[in-house]
């Protein structure tokens, strides 16, 4: 005889079974994984705003930044930025560059600079009429991984890293197991930064992770509660804890040398 009771229970189950996938054999639901946002569209700078030392914001007469081919172009000849318009947090961050161009005065031989700021808070040009105070991720011919402080020297801009016990100039390197060491201001560098660095034009260290100029780099930068993990061309170069602020705005740099960037996208962690 069948038992109606056990018909109408297996129902139900397999009603269950059938609204929450992946249930079976001791999985747990998957939770949709966060959508990529593209900062930069390959169109237009939507989403952002452009900031100029001694013009201020949105006014950039020379066309330091443009549009051409789906990439962003920075000539580098006047210094500042473009800024997003919205702030962020807990997201990885990649973008994908190469040096082109000239490089200008005053760094025309200069090691080509530019960098990415980001949990960038308060004034545009707070920081000597240029920048946000933020924390950057730096981007320099030998020196592609490097974090500086761009603070107001107080503890709210501030970062830790493992260092070495021996300081480059001024600067700690980053190491892995080394002891913590905690900077308002300055600089971290990454951990295969040549000891014999000098700020000139095409400068190369035995360990650069970085490639030749002309020649695709991708880098990550992984701000994740409070720490950040920059991640450059697969290698991770350096790691930074205890970091203040936590979240903000992103800056990519105008800094006397041409560059161009294909990407720039940020996918944010879930919760």
């Amino acid at each position: 005889m069948i038992n109606m009771k056990s018909i109408c229970l297996a129902t139900i189950v397999l009603f269950s079974v059938t609204l929450v996938p992946g249930t079976m054999h001791g999985q747990t639901p998957q939770k949709k994984s966060a959508r990529t946002i593209r900062l930069f569209n390959g169109k237009d700078l939507n989403g952002w705003y452009t900031f100029l030392k001694g013009r201020g914001k949105d006014n950039d007469p020379l066309k330091v930044f443009t549009v051409k081919d789906g990439m962003l172009h920075i000539t580098g000849e006047e210094w500042g930025c473009i800024t997003t318009k919205k702030e962020y947090e807990n997201y990885k961050l990649t973008v994908e560059f190469k040096w082109a161009g000239p490089a200008h005065a005053p760094r025309a031989d200069r090691a080509r600079d530019c960098g990415v700021l980001i949990h960038s808070k308060g004034e545009d040009g707070a920081y000597d009429g240029t920048w946000m105070n933020s924390i950057e991720c730096q981007i320099i011919e030998g020196g592609t991984g490097d974090f500086i402080v761009v603070g107001n020297h107080s503890p709210e801009f501030s970062i830790t890293a493992t260092a070495a016990d021996e300081k480059q100039g001024s600067s700690y390197l980053f190491k892995p197991d080394g002891k913590p060491a905690t900077i308002q201001s300055g600089r971290i560098n990454w951990y295969g930064r040549d000891p014999d660095w000098k700020d000139e034009k095409g400068f190369r260290g035995a360990q650069d992770v970085e490639k030749p100029v002309g020649e695709w780099n991708t880098m990550e930068i992984i701000a994740r509660g409070d720490e950040i993990l920059i991640h450059l061309n697969g290698v991770l170069v350096n790691h930074a804890t205890d970091v203040h602020p936590r979240k903000g705005k992103i800056q990519i740099q105008s800094e006397a040398a041409e560059i161009v960037f294909r990407k720039i996208e940020l996918t944010p962690f879930g919760h």
